[in-house]
């Protein structure tokens, strides 16, 4: 099966979007699948455009048997609103050329990753032109993710913005997200049910597993073994609530035996480096290699994932796959009945978001449990063991797809790859 998948952002990067895309792309290719895709020159989460890829220019390069074609975009040093729009659409523009390029190549899958939802209408038009199936995945809903954070403003823009979404959301064949919320507010935007496929993020168990022994990061870092570690891993922005940390740093900082550390990189940098400027048990770390996301993920006694409200059940955050795989409780802040408190609720505690009295307290809860902890550390496991385990999560997508397209192979996912 030929399969063409469109993505603003594409691996290397460690986390987020990116690596998903990536390693779905590898994932298939190495089952004998003749995948390309067409994405941005790695930009994310520092919003600079990495080194090797600046300049205005397209390049091709082979990833993992993945043949990957890059366009320049427009990356801003300050995102938000009016630039963040503009941003996405200069990489539709861009990378329009070489999605009219594969037509000849005559994939049988246009899978069309959002965001950018400005990419959609010309994956849409890629698949319509060379006959293939023309599939949407929805990793978030930016338009209503921006208008709920005032990152976009004003009613007509917004009703324009949400009827264009409607359009280009019902003209795809398949169009599939990350969570029940999500999918249920797809079925809310008019897309047809028999469309629709639940399609979740997922992790390597395999790779990422609970540490039979102390993580290489505290001697790395200086974190002594009496230490417990609080650990936000993740994108540094807006929709992360990312400024809830500091405050119950602060509000805790009586308790000699915590160390917060956050880890990462966005565009909250400057604010997250004031606020932390002046509390010792906070530590700020970059992003590290993927390699070692089991030993940065098994550093945390507990995992804090703050979000803010205003994207509640319109992402599915997903660093929540590491942190259930890494077999450690998870402390979330978010509103009882959100999928994220569902899904925490067997494996940690939940407290409401900007409200850094009951994080606190939710921490010093769980650390001064450590049988408690550990109990919830493996219903974390299970879980991603049961339900987000990345071999069967991506064979059943494949299946969906071969099924879609009426392609006659015995047993998808399951193949060796060819050799040339």
């Amino acid at each position: 099966m030929k399969i063409l998948i469109y993505s603003a952002n594409y691996a290397p990067e460690p986390t987020g979007i990116g690596k998903y895309s990536g390693e779905m792309a590898e994932w298939l290719a190495a089952r004998g699948h003749d995948v390309r895709v067409v994405a941005a020159p790695p930009y994310y989460p520092n919003w600079e455009v990495a080194p090797g890829f600046r300049g205005l220019r397209y390049t091709r390069e082979t990833r993992q048997g993945v043949d990957v074609w890059r366009a320049p975009l427009w990356v801003p040093k300050q995102p938000g609103g009016l630039k963040r729009v503009l941003h996405l659409l200069s990489f539709a523009f861009t990378s329009a050329p070489l999605m009219l390029r594969q037509l000849g190549w005559q994939p049988d899958v246009v899978l069309t990753v959002a965001p950018a939802m400005a990419c959609a209408p010309m994956g849409w038009l890629t698949a319509r032109l060379c006959g293939a199936q023309a599939w949407l995945h929805v990793q978030d809903f930016e338009v209503d993710v921006a208008f709920r954070m005032s990152l976009l403003k004003g009613r007509w823009a917004q009703a324009l913005a949400l009827w264009a979404e409607r359009r280009v959301l019902r003209a795809f064949d398949k169009v599939s997200s990350i969570s029940a919320k999500m999918v249920e507010r797809l079925r809310q935007k008019g897309v047809s049910p028999e469309a629709i496929e639940f399609f979740p993020n997922w992790v390597d168990v395999d790779g990422v597993t609970p540490l039979s022994q102390a993580s290489s990061y505290r001697a790395e870092w200086g974190i002594a073994p009496t230490q417990r570690v609080l650990l936000f891993s993740g994108t540094w922005g807006a929709k992360q609530g990312l400024m809830n940390i500091p405050a119950v740093a602060r509000a805790l900082a009586h308790r000699t035996d915590l160390t917060f550390v956050i880890c990462g990189d966005g565009v909250m940098r400057p604010q997250l480096e004031s606020a932390c400027a002046d509390l010792p048990n906070v530590q700020l770390r970059p992003l590290q290699p993927q390699a070692r996301l089991g030993e940065l993920l098994g550093l945390a006694d507990v995992h804090l994932l703050t979000q803010s409200s205003d994207a509640e059940d319109l992402v599915l955050p997903s660093k929540l796959t590491g942190m259930l795989s890494s077999g450690r409780p998870v402390i979330a802040t978010c509103h009882e009945g959100t999928e994220i408190a569902q899904i925490v609720s067997h494996c940690g505690l939940v407290v409401p978001p900007d409200d850094a009295a009951a994080l606190a307290q939710a921490i010093e809860t769980l650390v001064d449990a450590p049988h408690r902890c550990r109990l919830m550390g493996e219903q974390a496991r299970l879980h991603a063991e049961s339900a987000l385990a990345r071999d069967p999560i991506l064979a059943r997508w494949a299946l969906r797809a071969e099924q879609a397209v009426g392609a006659a192979l015995p047993v998808v996912g399951l193949r060796p790859r060819r050799e040339p």
